[in-house]
C-alpha cells in the first residue's frame, strides 16, 4: 500500500496542490489550497483512491453497506471505492448527499442505492473544518442510516479531524496537507 499512497501523495502534489491566495469553502483564508478534484476525477487518481480508500475501510474494520457523502467532492471518491469493492466478498453501494433537497420528483436530499439501516462511511476529498462531513452524516442518519466514520482523501490538519471526532466519528485520512506539501515542486 505504501507505493500506491507515495504515488497518490505525489498526484495530489502535482495537480491538486496550489500556493497563493485563497478563499476556503469554509470562508477562511489560506496560502494553500488543495483542489482534490484535479486528482479524485483522473484516471490515476480513481484507481488509486477505490484501492487505497477500500484497504482503509477494511484495515480499520468498518464493514459498511454504502458510502457518499456532500457533492460534488465526495462523489467520484465515493464511486471509485464502490467500483473498486464491485468483485469483492462485500460489495459497496455508493450515494450522494445532495446540498439542498430537489423540490420535484421524490424530493430527495441523500441520492442512490442507501437505504435505513445501513452501515455507512461518509466521504470527503479535503477536510478542514468537518462541516461538509457532519451535514451528510446528518443527511443519512435523517434516512435512518448508521454512520460508522468520515473517510476522507486529504486532512488539511486545520482542526476538521478534531471536529469531527468531537461529534463521536471516527476519521481516517488517505494523507494530510503536510505531506502533501512536502512534494510540491
Amino acid at each position: 500500500m505504501s507505493s500506491s499512497l507515495d504515488d497518490l501523495r505525489q498526484l495530489l502534489a502535482d495537480r491538486s496542490a496550489r500556493r497563493g491566495k485563497f478563499t476556503l469553502s469554509s470562508g477562511r483564508e489560506s496560502t494553500l489550497y488543495i483542489d482534490a478534484r484535479l486528482t479524485t476525477m483522473s484516471p490515476e487518481g480513481l484507481v488509486l483512491i477505490g484501492q487505497l480508500g477500500l484497504e482503509s475501510l477494511e484495515q480499520h474494520g468498518w464493514d459498511v453497506e454504502a458510502i457518499g457523502g456532500l457533492t460534488l467532492g465526495a462523489d467520484p471518491v465515493a464511486f471509485a471505492v464502490a467500483y473498486t469493492s464491485a468483485k469483492t466478498p462485500h460489495p459497496i453501494r455508493a450515494f450522494t448527499v445532495r446540498k439542498e433537497a430537489k423540490t420535484y420528483g421524490a424530493g430527495r436530499l441523500v441520492e442512490g442505492p442507501v437505504a435505513s439501516g445501513d452501515r455507512v462511511a461518509i466521504v470527503e476529498d479535503v477536510i478542514t473544518t468537518g462541516a461538509s462531513a457532519l451535514r451528510a452524516v446528518s443527511a443519512v442518519k435523517d434516512i435512518g442510516g448508521t454512520v460508522v466514520g468520515v473517510l476522507a482523501v486529504v486532512d488539511r490538519e486545520e482542526g476538521g479531524r478534531e471536529a469531527l471526532e468531537k461529534a463521536g466519528l471516527q476519521v481516517i485520512a488517505l494523507t494530510t496537507a503536510s505531506q502533501i506539501i512536502g512534494r510540491m515542486a
